[in-house]
């Protein structure tokens, strides 16, 4: 299993956005449970980004909820951002 871990930009988005939210943060935790166990399972529509964004990666949580993370190595990943399309592109 990877290592998944948070930096503080995204500690303090989840604060604010998710951690209130009760479907969100079921959606949220479901999603990462998905994530770890398979990074490119179908449901989470994991893929690249683009533009500014080179070089991350981005999952979906829920219809408008996405997380950025991006690969520190084969074995762990950070999690950078998590919010509505808007929000984090």
């Amino acid at each position: 299993m990877i290592k998944i871990t948070w930096d503080q930009s995204f500690k303090h988005s989840y604060n604010k956005k998710i951690k209130k939210n009760k479907r969100l943060k079921e959606e949220f935790w479901h999603s990462l449970e998905l994530f770890s166990k398979d990074i490119f399972n179908s449901k989470l529509r994991t893929h690249k980004l683009t533009g500014r964004l080179k070089g991350l990666w981005s999952f979906s949580c829920s219809y408008d909820c996405r997380v950025i993370f991006k690969f520190i190595n084969k074995d762990e990943i950070l999690l950078i951002d998590i919010g509505s399309h808007e929000e984090v592109y």
